[in-house]
């Protein structure tokens, strides 16, 4: 699993950084969106560029690099921001049925998070962790 810098929220797994490059020959540079709610809206949604516009309460979580020419950038809603800003994210991928909106959705794949919470010196680097 690529993690570029050692205090990044987001990262990408192998298999998803294969999947995204494909994705990304067949549609142009391409995008996450993390929302917040049930079914669709709670996994990672992948559009192309400009598909999906991202608001002033959406957050940058960071940039995956698969090897492509750009990053794909990650973001994810305020709201979900809240819930989740303790912890480390990453996309992967597994075999079913994805997403609706999502780009991944007629290969047979579809894009899920997993997640871990963030290290002390995670913590420190992104101002979470508890006032000595």
């Amino acid at each position: 699993m690529s993690d570029p810098t050692p205090h990044s929220r987001v990262a990408v797994s192998d298999a998803a950084a294969t999947l995204l490059r494909s994705l990304t020959a067949q549609y142009g540079p391409l995008m996450f969106h993390q929302s917040g709610g049930c079914c669709d809206g709670s996994a990672p949604m992948c559009y192309p560029v400009g598909m999906f516009l991202i608001g002033p309460s959406d957050v940058h979580l960071g940039s995956l690099e698969v090897g492509l020419d750009a990053p794909i950038e990650v973001y994810i809603s305020e709201a979900q921001f809240e819930y989740w800003k303790y912890t480390h994210l990453t996309i992967d991928v597994v075999p079913g049925r994805g997403a609706g909106f999502s780009v991944e959705g007629p290969t047979g794949n579809r894009f899920i998070i997993r997640s871990r919470m963030l290290d002390g010196a995670e913590l420190q680097a992104f101002g979470l962790a508890p006032s000595a």
